[in-house]
């Protein structure tokens, strides 16, 4: 199994979310966060003065999917965050050793 951890637009994660349902993948856990990257924060005007925002709001996406499910994982939140313009997000993959159901102790590896 792999983490498919995913750092997104907050402006996309209706469209991500949609698009992961269509293929299948229900549970995620989803976090607000701030971050920055290449892109480096914005510059905002206001009230009369220059400001920079360096950490901006994302959102991040986690899904636990089986070994042969992660390109599809992986195309379906590429596809449907990308607007082609800095600032998109970023996607980490992490193995995952087992998960354990908690209710029942039932354990996946």
């Amino acid at each position: 199994m792999k983490l498919v951890r995913a750092i997104i637009k907050p402006e996309r994660f209706e469209f991500v979310k949609k698009a992961l349902e269509d293929k299948g993948f229900i549970g995620m856990t989803v976090s607000e966060v701030r971050g920055r990257g290449e892109q480096k924060g914005i510059s905002l005007q206001y009230r009369g003065g220059l400001m920079t925002v360096d950490m901006l709001p994302k959102i991040q996406i986690d899904l636990v999917v089986k070994e042969k499910d992660v390109e599809t994982a992986i195309a379906t939140v590429t596809d449907s965050a990308r607007t082609g313009k800095i600032g998109d997000g970023k996607m980490f993959i992490i193995p995952v050793e087992r998960s354990i159901r908690i209710r029942t102790g039932e354990t996946e590896v």
